[in-house]
């Protein structure tokens, strides 16, 4: 894989505060990758780190096989799009995408030229005379996009650019960012706490938590396969059945819980004898069946538990429900299957195929 960016055991301190420890990671050239976690994590920390804003404590950036220690943030092959935007008001749109070119000493005919082959490239053609103010949330933000690009950066940085955004404007311009990542091939990385936007536009994902790199993977990898317990209850909704391991072989680990003998597909580092959690998504569930008198209890890999509530979202259905040992349960299911699942103040029974989880080492972790 062509190195665009590496991380090579990156730390950074404040004072007595650990921001960033240890991490390391490579990114592809014209690779859209997002760098996923809570507030406070130390993503933003590592893209001003990128972008030489701020020096490593320790380890070194590379950009292009070079190191970027040193070299200020006017001296390195970025861009970076904050999420104020920091357009200027009083400067027409075109001299805003122009600014870049002008501090470097463009001429003013290249920079004009330069400038409405972006506002094209953005879909703002006829916008070059207007202000930001005149403009939407979402063409203010193609706007800062097509500054960034102008100056040809290697790398463009992007900080939680959406966060401002309102819902149906930010998948509106999650689809246009990566339809724009792939149409430049500039390599993209995103910084996001948006687990929805993270999955839906990037090639690969950082997942970070307390400052440390958890899992770096493609979202499907990420969502299917977590490796650790904070990555498995921080992507997506996961149901976590804590106990303890009896067995593993075949690719598969069998827990003894609370619930009952439980069995999913074996995650990395599991012992026999060991505490783990095994995560099972809400869709793997099904519906589930309203119980029967008779039923088998012993069934394998079905959970009994009381429905509380329903919310429906339209193309599915989410069912609150409550396990035996007092732990919730989210299932999900199809819309048009509605009628077919059991309702609130039901008790049902919710089967999961062993492939459909997996098992982790220790406690069950939400950061």
């Amino acid at each position: 894989m062509s190195r665009s960016v590496a991380l090579i055991d990156v730390g950074m301190t404040f004072g007595a505060t650990r921001a960033v420890s240890g991490v390391s990671f490579t990114v592809a050239d014209g690779e859209f990758f997002s760098i996923l976690g809570p507030s406070g994590c130390g993503k933003t920390t590592i893209l001003r780190m990128i972008a030489g804003f701020l020096e490593p404590t320790e380890g070194r950036v590379e950009i292009g096989g070079r190191d970027m220690a040193g070299l200020g943030p006017n001296q390195r092959p970025t861009a970076m799009i904050f999420q104020s935007l920091a357009l200027f008001p009083l400067m027409s749109v075109r001299d805003n995408i122009a600014f870049g070119l002008e501090a470097r000493g463009v001429d003013r005919k290249t920079r004009r030229a330069k400038a409405d082959e972006l506002l094209a490239l953005v879909a703002l053609e006829g916008y070059g005379d207007r202000t930001p103010g005149e403009l939407s949330g979402g063409q203010r933000q193609r706007v800062a996009i097509a500054r960034a690009l102008a100056v040809e950066p290697e790398v463009l940085l992007l900080d939680e650019p959406l966060s401002a955004l309102d819902l149906k404007l930010r998948q509106h311009m999650r689809a246009e960012l990566r339809s724009l990542q792939r149409r430049t091939g500039v390599t993209f990385i995103y910084i996001t706490h948006d687990q929805s936007e993270a999955l839906a536009m990037s090639d690969r994902v950082a997942v970070m938590s307390a400052g440390v790199v958890r899992q770096v993977a493609a979202p499907q990898v990420l969502y299917a396969d977590p490796a650790t317990p904070f990555v498995a209850g921080f992507v997506g909704e996961n149901n976590a059945f804590e106990g303890v391991v009896v067995d593993v072989g075949e690719g598969l680990a069998a827990l003894d819980t609370p619930l009952g003998r439980l069995v999913g597909r074996a995650g990395p580092g599991l012992t026999r004898g060991a505490a783990a959690t095994l995560y099972v998504r809400p869709e793997a569930l099904g519906a589930g069946e309203a119980d029967l008198e008779g039923a088998d209890p012993g069934d394998a890999n079905a959970v009994r538990a009381t429905v509380e509530r329903l919310d429906f979202e339209g193309a599915f259905a989410l069912l609150h429900a409550r396990r035996a040992d007092g732990a919730p349960l989210v299932v999900s299911t199809p819309g048009a299957h509605l009628a077919d699942a059991p309702k609130p103040g039901e008790e049902a029974r919710f089967r999961f195929d062993p492939r459909a989880a997996v098992a982790l080492p220790g406690p069950a972790d939400h950061g």
